[in-house]
């Protein structure tokens, strides 16, 4: 499967500066020339690519995790992922995340989309469906972090995913804008197929 990075809005030019480099966070600033002819300094965050996976079991429920981690007030909902490893390809990471989180693995996974959800940060949000997940292994988390693996058939998936402690407000939107077009029987195929 060939996956292609989205594009943003607002690319980086190539004659921004890098003025800050952390470890998941980098700062460009560049000149824009305006409108009149004035020039302004521009800016734009740079981060690491990450990976969600929505995990279908074989007999069709669909994994969410709860999650705490160090500094966050209060846990919450979201799907297995994470950052991508540097020189990681999407799917080789949704795979690891999958691993990790959950113990599940998957021969069926399957990219839904990629987009970019912000024109002032330069980060890809790869979303993919891993239909017939099979535990495999127990789960190997992070020093940061605390994950419980729990299943939903597909109208407590909807109610987890629109509720305030959902974190991964991407799959939120894209649900919603699948349910506005009267598509959510587009997904429901994709989650089952």
């Amino acid at each position: 499967m060939k996956i292609t990075r989205p594009v943003s809005d607002q690319p980086i030019p190539p004659h921004a500066k890098t003025v800050f480099q952390g470890k998941i966070f980098r700062v460009y600033q560049w000149e824009q020339k305006m409108f009149d002819g004035t020039t302004e300094t521009f800016e734009k965050i740079g981060r690491t690519d990450t990976v969600n996976v929505i995990p279908v079991t074989c007999d069709g429920r669909i994994l969410l995790t709860k999650q705490e981690q160090p500094g966050l007030r209060a846990p919450f909902w979201g799907t297995p992922g994470g950052r991508m490893d540097d020189g990681e390809k999407p799917l080789v990471a949704a795979r690891r995340e999958l691993l990790e989180e959950t113990g599940y693995t998957s021969n069926d996974i399957t990219l839904w989309y990629a987009l970019q959800p912000s024109g002032m940060i330069d980060w890809a949000v790869y979303t993919f469906i891993a239909r017939r997940s099979q535990k495999s292994q127990g789960t190997e988390l992070d020093n940061g972090e605390r994950i419980e693996v729990h299943a939903f058939d597909f109208n407590e998936f909807m109610r987890k995913v629109m509720a305030d402690d959902f974190r991964d407000t991407e799959i939120t939107c894209q649900i919603l804008k699948l349910k506005e077009r009267d598509q959510l029987d587009d997904l429901r195929r994709l989650l089952f197929a």
